[in-house]
């Protein structure tokens, strides 16, 4: 058994419209993957193969060695749909007791992954009254009955608050420290940025990027973006000195090859006492999603296309 999650040249067509396209790829134990795409990508339909909800026209799926449907395979894979929905008039320690009894567990287990979820004060309330953001916290501990090994999430944090959003991620992360894997679509680059281990992109059905974003980053080959703060005072020589553009009327920015990095940082450097500080500020996964997908980078502002 190699890996938790394992694809090889899957593609399925609706009519004649290929949705998926000979995507492959494979998932390690404890891994936090970002599938990320455009509507329309295939990130839901890729889901529902795995699940074993639809069938392959081509190629293959394994979870832990077994084929999407199969007793194993559900036994290992959970799920949390964007749209997450429950009985209302039961209360999330029913919904838990219940669905943890289709799984053949103990239902005497809600209340811990209620507690585990935040949810423990909420326990015996109705469904119907809890927030969306309670709501998938909820769906989140249905996904981790039995302790999956996959736990596939699309869009879960969709239409929740920041501190909602930042509390599901902390608890996709205690997920994958018990060594689950997770697979994670959304189109909220800025949060994924930083909780993910791996990016993959799918662009028109196809894989186009799959790696960590330190590496996609130096393969697009992407500009990066020095702030020099300097004073009123020595403004006007920072930019004599090195170039770029002047943003106010205390910084400058210059803008780089990711080869020239070290250079421009030590010719900084030389300015000694004139500068204040320095921001490096490196491509973002917006700037590497569009790069992979073929999206158009917005061109930078005035000054900004100077190379420093």
């Amino acid at each position: 058994m190699s890996h938790v999650l394992s694809l090889d040249t899957v593609t399925k067509r609706f009519s004649r419209n290929t949705v998926v396209d000979r995507v492959s790829f494979d998932l390690e134990p404890g891994e936090r993957v970002a599938l990320l795409g455009h509507n329309g990508a295939g990130k839901t339909t890729l889901f529902k193969m795995i699940l074993g909800f639809l069938p392959l026209d081509e190629g293959t799926i394994s979870v832990l060695d077994a084929g999407p449907g199969q007793a194993a395979a559900r036994r290992a894979t959970a799920y949390l749909p964007e749209a997450v929905a429950f009985q209302k008039a039961l209360t999330g320690e029913e919904i838990l007791r219940f669905y943890a009894r289709l799984k053949g567990e103990d239902p005497a287990k809600a209340a811990a992954l209620l507690e585990r979820v935040g949810l423990a004060d909420a326990a015996r309330r109705r469904v119907g009254a809890y927030s969306k953001g309670m709501r998938q916290r909820l769906g989140l501990a249905q996904a981790l009955i039995g302790r999956p090994r996959l736990v596939l999430l699309d869009e879960p944090t969709s239409g929740l608050d920041p501190i909602s959003r930042q509390d599901f991620y902390t608890l996709v992360e205690e997920v994958a420290a018990t060594g689950a894997t997770v697979l994670l679509s959304s189109h909220a680059l800025t949060e994924v940025e930083a909780r993910t281990d791996r990016i993959l992109i799918l662009s028109k059905g196809r894989l186009v990027a799959d790696d960590t974003l330190a590496n996609l980053r130096n393969a697009a080959h992407l500009p990066i973006r020095l702030k020099v703060q300097g004073t009123e005072a020595s403004v006007e020589e920072i930019e004599n000195r090195l170039g770029g553009h002047r943003l106010n009327g205390r910084s400058v920015e210059l803008v780089c090859d990711p080869s020239e990095k070290l250079q421009r940082l030590a010719a900084i450097s030389e300015l000694g006492d004139l500068v204040i500080d320095i921001d490096v500020h490196l491509p973002s996964l917006d700037d590497v999603y569009r790069h992979f997908s073929g999206i158009a980078v917005p061109a930078p502002g005035p000054g900004r296309t100077e190379p420093c």
